[in-house]
């Protein structure tokens, strides 16, 4: 009998293309990936890709050739659409543990030549200016709070003050400042993307999308070189908001965290589930059997699914059949956090001024709230202006303090991750205040599945009341 084998074929002696094409040829050659991989060429790796892949369709062979960019000061509008991609993978630069310098943002193309250039200019530079300024104040307050310890040095010092400073200052950020990101894909999912940051309504977004197309031709030259602009991406942005304009109806007020609808027979969904991946009978029978049971039957079923998780441990896929929906608003700061959970789905408005701004309690302390109220209300004034002009450009000057709605939905095993993640005391106070509304909400409707979550004797009303001088 032969021997069991485990090896890498590494990119460091084979392209990507030519890795993709070793395993896609397994289907058909009874040959070791060694041997296939060798008798390939990048010439015979581009034939076969342009046969299979692109002239059959077979594009999961795509899947198999993995490619690592690093983009670099991009704005944050930018990166939302960079990191919109469920299946890739991202570390961006952190507002929470670095400082931005005073030019640190990016102008937006569409404003080359446009009388409210300089006025943009200016206006950003005043929110930079304003988030220098609060630096220190703020710092202040923190270190008061923190002493020094003993022959500690000034390097180590600041940065266990800083992520708790630099917190509250950077709701004054605008969505122009740069950041940069690494992204790690697959040619398959790499192509789609293009695709749509090619087809995205502002310019940025399109020349990184040709950037990103030109340096992955480098390593994929035959897997990315269809990719172009679709025009159902271009023109459904533009033929959908007349219909949203006539309807009118209220932009502000109401719940910022509202269940507007789950799954009524979630609990039974997901514990019948878990008794027919055990077991031998239909599904029908196992839902039947568990609405049989009466209170403490039901809650020691959930007990033997969930009660032995342990705070690393992932939770059964069954829990994947109870979904929930929520239409949410939180500070830009908090969807920076939020939308990193791309395993949800996620309908995020435009960014707007319109539906009010945080104000860190830390900001109020230091005594700086009213210098951080005039920079909200002048961005507010410049939003407006660029929102005549272009609504899509007018996001690059809304700071991170700003609110923004969203509509999320997602099932049970991703709400186990996001709130006990998301909930913990080392996250931003203002993705714990989301998080901990979200898992009430949630045990509200369904106690008996989410009494097992992990999350820190903490409400988001204490949240609210401890970090936010107003939301």
């Amino acid at each position: 009998m032969p021997s069991r084998e485990v090896y890498l074929l590494s990119p460091k002696s084979l392209s990507p293309e030519t890795i993709a094409v070793a395993f896609a040829k397994t289907s058909r050659f009874p040959d070791s990936f060694r041997d296939i991989a060798a008798e390939l060429s990048d010439e015979k790796s581009a034939q076969f890709h342009e046969k299979w892949v692109v002239g059959y369709g077979h594009a999961s062979v795509a899947e198999h050739a993995i490619l690592h960019l690093a983009i670099e000061n991009a704005s944050r509008i930018a990166m939302e659409a960079i990191e919109s991609n469920r299946l890739a993978s991202y570390t961006e630069k952190s507002t929470r543990y670095q400082k931005w310098g005073p030019d640190d943002f990016t102008l937006p193309p569409e404003l080359d030549g446009h009388p409210l250039k300089d006025e943009f200019v200016q206006a950003a530079r005043m929110l930079f200016g304003v988030y220098f300024e609060s630096l220190a104040p703020v710092r202040a307050l923190i270190e008061a709070r923190i002493p020094r310890r003993p022959n500690e040095s000034d390097e180590a010092w600041d940065r266990r003050v800083r992520s708790q400073y630099v917190d509250s200052c950077r709701f004054i950020l605008p969505a122009a400042a740069n950041a940069n990101v690494g992204m790690t894909a697959n040619a398959r999912v790499l192509e789609n993307s293009i695709r749509k940051m090619l087809s995205h309504p502002l310019a940025e977004i399109r020349q990184i999308g040709a950037d990103i197309k030109r340096e992955a031709q480098g390593e994929v030259p035959t897997l990315v070189k269809y990719a172009e602009a679709m025009e159902y991406l271009v023109e459904t942005p533009l033929r959908l908001p007349p219909f949203s304009e006539k309807m009118g109806g209220e932009k502000e007020g109401g719940d910022w965290c509202d269940l507007v609808d789950y799954d009524e027979d979630g609990e039974d969904k997901v514990l019948a589930a878990a008794l027919y991946r055990f077991g031998e009978m239909p599904c029908t029978q196992a839902l039947a059997h568990v609405r049989t049971q009466d209170g403490p039957g039901r809650a020691a079923l959930a007990d033997s699914l969930l009660g032995r998780l342990g705070r690393y441990d992932v939770p059964l896929r069954e829990l994947e059949y109870c979904t929930y929906t929520f239409d949410l608003v939180m500070d830009q700061g908090a969807y920076a956090e939020f939308k990193r959970h791309r395993m949800m789905t996620q309908t995020p408005q435009r960014l707007t001024t319109r539906l009010g701004y945080a104000v860190p309690r830390l900001i109020t302390e230091a005594g700086f709230e009213v210098r951080y109220r005039s920079a909200m209300e002048a961005a507010a004034g410049m939003f407006e202006k660029l929102y005549e002009f272009d609504p899509y450009v007018a996001q690059y000057i809304v700071p991170n303090g700003y609110n923004r709605r969203v509509l999320a939905q997602f099932n049970l095993r991703e709400a186990y991750h996001f709130c006990q993640l998301r909930a913990a005391a080392n996250a931003h106070y203002s993705i714990r205040r989301v998080a901990q509304r979200i898992y009430e909400e949630m045990a509200r409707v369904h106690p008996l599945l989410t009494k097992h979550m992990r999350l820190p004797d903490e409400t988001w009303q204490a949240v609210e009341a401890d970090h936010f001088s107003g939301v």
